[in-house]
């Protein structure tokens, strides 16, 4: 359930941020290279070609455009199964990261960014194996969008939360424990993979081409894949006096030879600093890798080292203040930024510096400090999930009001004449909407489009290279029903068929507040959404139920798992459209990707479940209890003492805090100095340890970038190859576990 340029998402503590933007893309340009001028020449392919019957998205062919405006040329494939193998391999090493990371705190990232660079590496390593077919930006885009659909699974089908919950944590008088197993674990992740990403498609037309949403992570993924291949002209037009930089293919230079990074350059000079300044961010990356791998692989000869008592014997043993110097949790901090990590230090101050010892004096907490049901360590997750429910249904409900005040115009256009007459406005229909004075009304009383709509338009991708509605159309009724299906074929009678079925259209109604929050924000709250989620299905689920429980459970998780995906497919589709990309080769790029991820998370989580005591000091799975208690507070469970006079009093300070926040969208460094609801209530619920290294690198991302200088591209590739580092170590020593070697 939740900071940027890779994405980060904490389960349970509810922020998705997908990244920053970069801030120079002078220096971010100078600073890296091109694909190579010697892999060969590009392959032209006109904006507006059809796509072959017999290869509809392989092989390209030319076909006039429909659209009176120019359109730019594209080169490359759209899809190509070399970019798609490549994609699936960089999202398995990230897999099996989020994985590692989940367990262990809930974070996520889907890491495009990376992708991107891994992505455009390999295919660097092999240009003289290219010959003729270079690999193009619109491929990398296929990449970096297979790479994150697949990456961020683990959280998707719930592997890092909500499933540990039913297997581990659900009493046996709520219908518990459920083994789902590999194949029904196979079963429920596939389930829940599409109807999201289909539900992603017809929202697009609106958040990108009309309203024009920032999307800021998936521009600034765009703007990375255009420094990397060469197309710095387009990238430079975009941010100065372009009309309109979040066009289509507006990433895209006018001049011809800025296209596609293989085409022969001005001179040895500009290719030779683009070429040094790839060759130090890949640098930089293998350096940070190594460092982050050797620490985790001592780690587990002297596992100590994941608890180092910096505040002395007491304070660890009793009051568990440690620090865990891992370089991945330094990334993760660099990611998060200062504001929200010093949010999340607030967090753990509040909870484990003042709430745990006061719970545990009072004797409101009798049991030990470490302990979930009856120590201090469960008494505190109460108030964080005060905290996060409000902070859910204040900033939720905002963006609710907003979406409702923005198209309540529109809506009115629609309705006849004579009743349109009756309401606020009269014939205004939606001209409240257009920000030109150019729009007339229709005979009916109804505006027609301006110009400036009209346009927008047609500043989109050829008719050939979207989606149909048709596939749309079969495509959304077939996934509801396959969600429906194999949720019923996992928990059986457990789960009544009408509660799947309300979950997943309420999971469709809640994932359009979490793209346009993404749009605005670059915070995706699914978190908050399957907070509402088991907040609403407390009302319709009598508490007589035996099943209430679980089926809360599922019901956060449907809904988790829908505005996850169409969060993701929105970012990478803004993405593509800022390059010339195909949305139809972008969209199957992403079902195939959901679809091997779902798989990949089955067989790692159970993977890590065999070796591991889940929960366990390593995986403590703190989001499963968010997740478990959730569902017990809003069926009716009684708290312990004093929880509930904690946690409502935290409920109403933050619901005003967040409120203010809310308010404060135009004054960015006021609003960093509010405390956050979800940070904070990720501080609070998860072990200082980790907070204290995610501080770290929040604090050291602040001196590079106002005191070094650093760029947002640097600091990218540095705190991404620290939590890859460390990922992908932990599968040997995952291989170690099993083997049985020895702890020292």
């Amino acid at each position: 359930m939740a900071g940027s340029i890779t994405t980060p998402v904490d389960d349970g503590g509810g922020v998705r941020k997908r990244s920053s933007s970069l801030t120079s893309f002078s220096s971010s340009s100078s600073s890296s290279s091109s694909s190579s001028a010697a892999s060969g020449l590009a392959i032209p392919v006109v904006v507006h070609d059809d796509l072959n019957d017999t290869s509809p998205l392989l092989t390209p062919s030319p076909s006039p455009s429909s659209s009176p405006r120019k359109r730019k040329i594209i080169r490359g494939s759209h899809f190509t199964p070399r970019a798609l193998a490549v994609g699936l391999l960089v999202g398995l090493i990230i897999c099996f990261s989020n994985m590692y990371f989940g367990l262990q705190t809930g974070w996520v990232s889907t890491m495009t960014m990376p992708a991107s660079l891994l992505g455009f590496g390999i295919f660097r390593l092999l240009r003289d194996r290219l010959g003729d077919l270079p690999f193009s930006p619109v491929e990398n885009v296929l990449v970096q969008t297979v790479a994150g659909s697949m990456a961020i699974m683990p959280l998707g089908c719930g592997f890092v939360g909500v499933v540990p919950a039913m297997e581990y944590l659900l009493r046996e008088e709520e219908m518990g424990p459920v083994r789902m197993g590999l194949w029904r674990g196979c079963v429920w992740g596939v389930g829940l993979c599409f109807f999201g990403v289909v539900f992603a498609v017809p929202l697009r037309r609106q958040v990108l081409i009309r309203e024009q949403l920032k999307f800021p992570s998936g521009f600034s993924t765009a703007v990375l894949i255009s420094v990397l291949h060469g197309q710095t002209k387009g990238v430079e037009e975009a941010g100065g006096e372009r009309k309109n930089p979040h066009g289509f293919a507006s990433l895209v230079g006018d001049d011809e030879s800025s296209y596609g990074g293989e085409e022969v350059r001005d001179g040895e000079e500009e290719d030779n600093k683009k070429s040094e300044g790839w060759k130090r961010n890949v640098r930089l990356l293998i350096v940070c890798f190594l460092l982050s791998g050797i620490s985790t692989f001592a780690t587990y000869f002297l596992p100590v080292l994941r608890n180092i008592p910096i505040f002395g014997s007491v304070a660890a043993s009793t009051w568990l203040w440690t620090l865990n110097p891992s370089l991945a949790y330094v990334g993760q901090g660099i990611i998060m930024g200062p504001a929200t990590t010093l949010h999340m230090l607030l967090g753990a101050v509040v909870g484990w510096g003042v709430l745990s010892p006061l719970a545990k004096n009072k004797g409101w907490a009798p049991g030990p400090v470490s302990d979930w049901e009856h120590g201090s360590k469960g008494w505190i997750v109460w108030v964080s999930l005060a905290i996060m429910l409000a902070d859910s249904v204040v900033s939720l409900g905002y963006l609710a009001f907003r979406s409702v005040r923005l198209y309540w115009p529109r809506m009115k256009g629609v309705l006849p004449k004579s009743v349109r007459n009756l309401l606020p406005g009269g014939r205004q229909g939606y001209a409240s909407l257009l920000t030109t004075d150019s729009s007339s009304e229709s005979e009916d009383g109804g505006p027609l489009l301006a110009e400036t709509e009209e346009e927008k338009e047609h500043d989109d991708a050829p008719p050939d290279q979207q989606i149909s509605n048709k596939v749309v159309s079969i495509g959304l009724a077939a996934s509801i029903i396959f969600c429906v299906g194999c949720i019923h074929y996992v928990f059986g009678d457990l789960v009544p068929l009408y509660a799947t079925i309300t979950a997943v259209f309420m999971a469709l109604v809640l994932s359009i507040m979490g793209v346009r929050a993404l749009g605005e924000t670059d915070l995706n709250p699914v978190s908050g959404i399957s907070k509402l989620a088991q907040l609403f299905f407390a009302f319709i689920i009598p508490q007589s139920n035996k099943s209430s429980v679980l089926i809360n459970l599922v019901a956060g998780a449907v809904s988790e798992a829908g505005a996850l995906q169409a969060g993701d497919l929105m970012q990478d589709l803004k993405t593509g459209h800022l390059l010339g990309a195909a949305p139809k080769a972008q969209f199957w790029g992403q079902v195939i990707g959901a679809t091997a991820g779902a798989v990949a998370s089955a067989f790692i989580y159970q993977l890590y479940t065999s070796v591991y005591t889940i929960p366990g000091d390593l995986f403590q799975v703190p989001t499963g209890y968010v997740w478990i208690f959730t569902a017990r507070l809003v069926t009716g469970e009684g708290l312990p003492p004093m929880a509930k006079e904690w946690a409502v009093g935290a409920a109403l300070l933050f619901a005003v805090t967040t409120a203010a926040r809310t308010s404060m969208t135009r004054t960015k460094r006021l609003q960093a100095l509010v405390p956050g609801g979800i940070a904070v209530a990720v501080g609070m619920y998860n072990v200082p340890s980790f907070t204290l290294a995610r501080t770290i690198g929040g604090l050291l991302s602040w001196w590079w970038r106002s005191y070094k200088g650093w760029q947002d591209t640097p600091l990218i590739v540095l705190a991404s190859g620290f939590i890859l580092g460390e990922g992908f170590l932990s599968i040997v020593n995952l291989i170690m576990q099993s083997a049985g070697v020895p702890h020292l």
